[in-house]
């Protein structure tokens, strides 16, 4: 059973500017259709949850609110914090989700600016954009009134969990990073060729559309937007199916009403990336200066695209501090999700760990000054040596 407070963002705010009114006619979208689609999702579920929007201050008059769903909150064990990738929302841990709650308090959100939540202006700075989004993260755990947690974060939400585990150390138990964007510095940035050679057409046409958003193309097509998705991403539908009927038509449904909604996020991952693949100010340069007594848990699909060469650097850097990589066969970047009784496992055999060295130690001040800004990371490229 879930319970669900009706103080969904208001759209009618949204629709008082006319070409932005316009842009909603054209594209078949709402925060409804949105909240109907998640909805239908949802209802596989089996562990009773309440869902509610947490408000959290801004820098407007108005307050931000963050959709959340909390599983198991009775339970005394720490509470384990799921954050998103780019383009998702509380939907896709439907995999995940009975299992992890069925140790263990479960908290997920979609992140300001995605799926739900309230969709601000973010600054077009990278590293301000950044320091927006860890905020209101912290700003969610006061209102939530959680102390310690484990954080979890799959691709841009892994960069992120990192960033706020950086900046809020005392927080976080353990820090879980399922496939994480944004930590190798881009290819050939230290002058070297990369293996790839890409034709001289595709860079141009690459060139051409960095000013957009990555999921402009969604929006552009206006009604074509649904097919698109089911098209373009017949992978995703396939790890559900097992579980969902008519998931080919569910799943694209929920992913085409993330993202057709104003691109709020969306324009926050723009002014953080480098290129798609690759953030501005990679997470490689700084998760060196997390604290020692921070956990981490690398878990990476063995398919995926995202390179785990970064987290062997973390790995052997961090002698001192606990380190672990979990390599998933067969999983892509979607790894929660391919291999989901294998990945619910690893973040449960983490969970429990973060409990006992809960019990056994006492927060340690942190000492540390991790303000964010340009001069305190070192963007010195890393050359990784070849694993072939």
């Amino acid at each position: 059973m879930s319970i669900e407070t009706l103080d969904e963002p208001s759209e009618s705010v949204q629709i008082q500017e006319s070409w932005l009114a316009g842009w909603l006619r054209w594209c078949p979208t709402s925060m409804s259709l949105l909240r109907t689609a998640e909805r239908r999702i949802l209802n596989y579920i089996k562990t009773s949850y309440d869902a509610k929007f947490v408000n959290t201050p801004s820098g407007d008059s108005e307050e931000n609110k963050i959709w959340t769903l909390v599983f198991n909150k009775e339970s005394e064990k720490l509470p384990l914090v799921l954050v998103h990738g780019f383009g998702a929302g509380v939907g896709l841990w439907c995999l995940n989700l009975d299992a992890l709650a069925s140790e263990r308090p479960v908290y997920a959100f979609d992140i300001l600016g995605f799926g739900r939540s309230s969709r601000p202006k973010f600054s077009n700075n990278a590293l301000e954009a950044e320091s927006e989004l860890v905020q209101s993260i912290e700003e969610w755990r006061k209102q939530m009134g959680l102390d310690k947690i484990i954080l979890l974060g799959h691709s841009m939400g892994g960069f992120l969990a990192s960033a706020y585990a950086l900046q809020y150390p005392d927080q976080v138990s353990h820090l879980i990073l399922a496939d994480p964007w944004g930590f190798p510095d881009h290819p050939g940035k230290d002058g070297s060729a990369t293996r790839i050679q890409v034709p001289f057409w595709i860079k141009g046409i690459a060139y051409l559309l960095q000013p957009f958003n990555p999921l402009w193309i969604v929006r552009a097509v206006g009604p074509l937007g649904p097919h698109l998705v089911q098209r373009a991403r017949p992978d995703i539908i396939r790890k559900y199916s097992a579980t969902i009927e008519e998931a080919n038509l569910i799943i694209p449904e929920y992913i085409y009403h993330c993202n057709a909604q104003k691109p709020s996020g969306e324009s926050a991952f723009h002014a953080m990336m480098a290129s798609f693949g690759w953030a501005k100010f990679p997470m490689i340069h700084r998760i060196p200066a997390l604290r020692n007594d921070v956990p981490i848990t690398f878990i990476y699909g063995a398919r995926s695209w995202i390179d785990r060469k970064p987290g062997e650097f973390i790995q052997e850097l961090r002698k001192d501090s606990f380190v672990d990589i979990h390599i998933l066969r067969g999983a892509g970047h979607h790894v929660y999700a391919d291999r989901c009784d294998e990945f619910n496992s690893l973040v449960l055999n983490a969970s429990k760990a973060a409990d006992e060295k809960n019990k056994s130690m006492r927060n340690t001040p942190n000492v540390q000054d991790n303000k964010l800004t340009k001069e305190n990371i070192d963007t010195t490229p890393i050359t990784f040596k070849s694993s072939e």
